[in-house]
């Protein structure tokens, strides 16, 4: 997740400086801005600079925050500050002014946010009912020095809703026992016991914490020392709980980088149980929440009751630094509800997009009964200009692709390997790959359901492609880097392949 760069103290404390004179928000929507090339129309990304992890996710008071790792000074990675941005349906976002700052004892990487409803933490003042961020303090002084201790967790808080944020006097509130990855804390409310629970990376491996006031914490318990993939650093985990049928079922995301299923990055699930001090797992295979090669480091937001909504980092270290964009660098996925399913025996965790993107779609089109052997969508909706979403159900899975292409050759592939019984995305020939040799590829995900008929979904943003395919079981995400946009759409398929209906909406900018 982040890129470890050695910098000379003197550097370091005057980065830490820079940067604070008041912002202004910004609408992320400006006609300009949105004519860049690559530049998303329905994904937020930064109005400029470089961007990854989201952070601190929460909901309060009719809004939703999103923060992220933000480097306001160049669109490649350095000394992370926390970016703001916020919204009331996730979908259009109005950037804020920069949230936190590096300080004395380091750059702020990435963590969560919580509202403390009961002021377990004491923060707020005169009845106010203080948010609360936990982060980590990376102290790059003492990387380079060769201390096992330069990563510490620490404390912000805001008593005006999330507008403008206080570090805690007392930081950090919990000191690195020797780990050299010791990051990420996410933390959550466990009612059972009325106590905070932090889920925090440690090297590659998960340790709990507790802590009655979000100020003294202590050790729980670790897990995952000999389960899942283990490729990486463990990184961006998030534990929370959902119901199945009347039962609750626990969920823990882990990101890891490198080790992903496309190489690089990804983000691996496990469903189990917590009893406020152990996760003890239900299963020991190695899941993925998204097999395509761009969406790391997701998280839930905080403070939405049992809706489960998630939200990735658009981008892979493999090559983050070097895509080819001018003002900003990266984007995140569209914002997914999460929800479970039990396949074969096994909870499976499945993601679809947020029903609040349906009020992006504009000019539908439900067209029935199509020969999916051999299908011209362009001609049935003309030449796409922009975003569209695809919604297909076909009674019968067959082997078939989707060929999104431009009048420059080339083409986006999407599809279905029946004999491999895998769902695939091929941008080898989407555009410009020539910044990283690894970046032109074919990745693949497994099929997972077991039925005989197919529910497909496609967003297709201007440099992006999200499937899901039946309901969110088999998740893919990639980015590419045409020369103009794709402008038209085929279906082809070895065999008969009718598909009972196909929705298609183009998606208007958030």
């Amino acid at each position: 997740m982040k890129k470890l760069i050695a910098l000379l103290l003197s550097i370091t404390f005057f980065l830490m400086g820079c940067n604070n004179a008041p912002q202004k928000e910004t609408q992320i929507t400006p006609a300009g801005l949105y004519n860049e090339p690559h530049r998303p129309q329905v994904h937020f990304s930064p109005k400029e600079k470089w961007m990854n992890d989201p952070n601190g996710l929460v909901f309060y008071a009719g809004q939703y925050h999103l923060f992220f790792q933000y480097y306001p000074d160049s669109t490649v990675w350095g000394p992370m500050h926390w970016g703001h941005a916020t919204s009331t349906d996730m979908i259009s976002w109005k950037e804020q002014p920069i949230a936190l700052y590096p300080d004395s004892l380091g750059y702020i990487f990435s963590g969560s946010a919580v509202v403390d409803s009961a002021n377990t933490s004491g923060l707020g003042k005169d009845a106010v009912v203080p948010l609360v961020a936990i982060f980590t303090h990376h102290n790059a002084a003492g990387e380079k020095s060769g201390s096992k201790t330069y990563q510490n967790q620490s404390l912000a808080y805001s008593l005006d809703s999330g507008k403008t944020w206080q570090k805690y006097a007392g930081n950090p509130v919990l000191k690195n026992p020797g780990i050299t990855d010791f990051r990420d804390p996410k933390v959550s409310w466990y009612p059972a016991e009325k106590k905070w629970i932090m889920t925090l990376a440690t090297k590659d491996c998960i340790s709990f914490y507790s802590s009655p006031n979000l100020k003294n914490w202590v050790k729980e318990s670790e897990f995952g020392e000999t389960l899942g993939a283990h490729g990486g650093v463990w990184e961006c985990p998030d534990l929370f709980p959902m119901e199945y049928e009347g039962k609750t079922i626990w969920v823990l995301l882990v990101s890891i980088n490198p080790g992903g299923p496309g190489g690089g990055s990804a983000t691996q699930y496990f469903t189990g149980n917590f009893d406020g001090k152990t996760f003890t797992p239900f299963q020991t295979a190695t899941r993925w929440i998204d097999y395509g090669s761009d969406n790391y480091a997701g998280v839930t937001w905080s403070n939405t009751g049992k809706r489960k909504i998630f939200l990735g980092w658009m981008s892979n270290w493999l090559y983050a630094n070097v895509v080819p964009t001018e003002k900003w660098r990266s984007a995140m996925t569209v914002p997914r509800e999460l929800k479970l399913e039990k396949v074969a025996g096994n909870y499976v965790l499945a993601s679809y997009p947020v029903k609040e993107m349906d009020k992006l779609q504009e000019d539908k089109r439900i067209i029935n009964d199509i020969d999916g052997k051999n299908y011209d969508l362009s001609k049935e909706v003309g030449q796409i200009t922009g975003p569209v979403q695809l919604h297909f159900v076909a009674p019968q899975l067959n082997s078939f692709n989707i060929v999104f292409a431009n009048s420059k050759g080339e083409q986006l592939i999407a599809g279905y390997d029946q004999a491999k019984n895998e769902y695939y995305i091929d941008r080898s020939k989407a555009g410009d790959a020539k910044f990283d040799a690894r970046f032109a590829a074919r990745h693949t995900g497994p099929r997972l359901s077991t039925s005989k008929d197919l529910l497909l979904t496609i967003v297709l943003d201007n440099a992006s492609i999200e499937m899901f395919a039946d309901n969110g079981l088999t998740t893919m995400t990639d980015i590419f880097f045409p020369s103009e946009i794709f402008s038209t759409v085929k279906i082809n398929s070895p065999s008969d392949f009718p598909i009972q209906q196909l929705e298609f909406s183009k998606l208007k900018r958030s």
